[in-house]
């Protein structure tokens, strides 16, 4: 086939894809409209999923199987109203894909409601009876008449611009981040990845909101990690909110980079924060419909705000975890949880046991060997280990096809949880195929790997318990040679002086150990924050829910003006819209609590 057969094929494959798509969105809006739902399960298969995200549910709801689909959208479409849908020209184009194993027309679409402008993902493929769903997705992404301040809705600057003898743009700037004549209507604990981007959202919408950030500085949470961190996935899944990282930049970003990019990006954004200030405590006002929050600034002081809405962003894992080792106490020398490591280098010729076997335990042993520090790492239970290049980026795949970034955005946001573990199982034997060599080494040594506790690799054991995976920086290939020390730490009897007494009386030497045996989750942050009785209010936060999504992660929770944010960044920049979304229609009065 010539170039020129080879282009009008893809014409005719293109155009039969926008014929398809769009002749099964007009038979969906009509059947729709008709509240009908024997016309609508008819456009389905009968294994199907629908994911809505705000768009009818004002929730994150997973529906599954063609009747259910059919029902729960003709129930909501009273409310909801939904109609105009069409496939847009300035979004990427109806096409033949592969996804899950199923040849299929994907089509992103775009459609109105009562509320506002929604996106959603449909996937077609062929039946005895024509094309039919077999997965659909909604989401909100505006309200009418409060879209996001970009583009021509920018503002236009009149407050300040040629104000001559008045206030310009810093004067105002200065103001609004004293918060000396207002409280806040949102008030966010931590200024990284997550923080920064539900203020950039919430600002574009209006919403009044101060970050407040522990460190001396923006960025600080990911300068004060340990001197060798760089980004595991790469750079072009992890972009924020309305500023793309400089093409120019590096495919794994190291941490001080990122950090200067977040504190550039919340001047840049317009985010008032309050650094050097640590969130204190926070009570709820139900009469007044507000929290009294105490934060204390650098100086010592105690400021007492009173926001609507409390968001924490402070991470999936909150205080350092320090295990009950028998013997630790006895040890000589130095002892410290990996959150405050930096650099092996005051440790070169010395001997260094690091207890954990989990990312940063492994990349603070290569840190450590490449000081020329007797590196040992101690395992406890089994770990999942992958390669960063190439068996990580595979679940960077949407993100690899290219396009604008918010199209890659709403089609790995598309799926319904059967469908993401579905997925992430299906890459695991991909992995397991490219690490063969790796992982087969690793046992060879006695290392205890996993794939997960139902082969689905390290991805979800992250979004069920945060941890318990190694995304390989280099760190197995100097194990399976020797030169980086295994010890199972079913082999220890207990720590003593010296290091590490085994139970066949020997001793492991060492002159410095550190704990990376990870953090407590979220849940402990709101019961030192918020007291107990909310921790039993709420129940879990991250962690997989009944319904296959994350425990009160991005939307409301039981408790009235509590909201919860973390994640990797491509995580935060898709969650946070959704998140706004919901703040910004509360205060509207357009949604309720749960």
């Amino acid at each position: 086939m010539n170039d020129f057969d080879q282009a009008y094929l893809e014409f005719q494959t293109a155009r039969q894809a926008l014929h398809e798509s769009g002749d099964w969105l007009a038979a969906f809006e009509a059947a729709l409209s008709a509240r009908d739902t024997a016309r609508i399960a008819a456009l389905f298969h009968a294994d199907s999923h629908w994911r809505d995200i705000l768009a009818f549910t004002w929730y994150y709801t997973p529906t599954q199987g063609q009747d259910e689909i059919a029902g729960r959208l003709a129930a909501e479409q009273e409310r909801t109203q939904a109609r105009n849908f069409h496939i847009p020209q300035n979004r990427r184009q109806p096409r033949n894909v592969k996804r899950l194993g199923t040849d299929s027309i994907e089509a992103i679409f775009e459609f109105e409601t009562a509320v506002g402008r929604g996106a959603g993902i449909v996937r077609l493929s062929p039946s005895n009876e024509g094309m039919k769903a077999w997965q659909i997705s909604t989401t909100l992404q505006s309200i009418a008449g409060h879209e996001e301040k970009i583009g021509d809705n920018r503002p236009t600057g009149a407050a300040y611009s040629r104000n001559f003898g008045g206030a310009n743009w810093a004067d105002v700037r200065r103001k609004a981040v004293a918060y000396e004549d207002r409280e806040p209507t949102v008030l966010v604990v931590g200024a990284a990845q997550a923080g920064l981007s539900v203020a950039a959202r919430l600002n574009q919408l209006g919403v009044d909101t101060l970050v407040v950030e522990k460190w001396p500085h923006v960025g600080d949470s990911w300068r004060k990690r340990y001197h060798s961190l760089a980004l595991h996935n790469s750079i072009h899944l992890n972009h924020l909110p309305y500023m793309e990282f400089p093409p120019t930049w590096p495919k794994y970003i190291p941490k001080d980079m990122l950090g200067n990019w977040f504190e550039f990006y919340a001047d840049a954004m317009e985010i008032n924060c309050w650094t050097d200030t640590e969130f204190v405590s926070g009570t709820w006002n139900d009469s007044d419909k507000c929290w009294t929050a105490e934060v204390k600034r650098g100086d010592g002081t105690i400021r007492v705000v009173k926001p609507k809405h409390l968001v924490f962003a402070n991470g999936v894992s909150s205080y350092p975890m320090i295990p009950d080792v028998p013997g630790l106490d006895d040890f000589k020398g130095e002892v410290f949880h990996s959150e405050g490591f930096d650099s092996g280098a005051a440790w070169k010729g010395k001997n260094a046991l690091i207890l954990g076997t989990g990312s940063s335990a492994n990349d603070i042993a290569m840190d450590m060997y490449s000081h020329g520090v007797h590196t040992t790492l101690i395992q406890r239970g089994s770990t999942t280990v992958v390669s960063i290049d190439p068996s990580a980026r595979l679940n960077e795949a949407v993100w690899d096809e290219g396009g604008l970034l918010d199209d890659c955005d709403l089609v790995a946001s598309a799926a319904t949880p059967p469908l993401q573990l579905k997925g992430y199982k299906a890459v695991v034997q991909r992995m397991i195929e490219l690490d063969k060599e790796l992982i087969s080494g690793l046992k060879s040594i006695g290392f205890k790997h996993d794939i997960g506790d139902d082969l689905s690799g390290h991805q979800m054991k992250y979004f069920r318990r945060g941890g318990g995976y190694n995304l390989d920086a280099g760190s197995s290939a100097l194990m399976i040679k020797g030169e980086i020390g295994l010890l199972q730490y079913d082999r220890i009897e207990r720590f003593c002086a010296e290091g590490a007494l085994l139970k066949d009386g020997s001793i492991v030497p060492a002159d410095v150990i550190v704990l990376a045996t990870g953090y407590y989750p979220q849940m402990e942050l709101v019961r030192r924050a918020l007291g107990e009785p909310m921790v039993e209010r709420l129940g879990e936060v991250w962690g997989i829910g009944e319904n296959g999504d994350l425990n009160n992660m991005y939307k409301r929770t039981p408790q009235e003006g509590l909201w919860f944010i973390a994640g990797g960044l491509g995580q935060c920049r898709i969650n946070s819209k959704f998140l706004a979304l919901q703040i910004k229609a509360m205060e509207l009065g357009k949604l309720g609590p749960l």
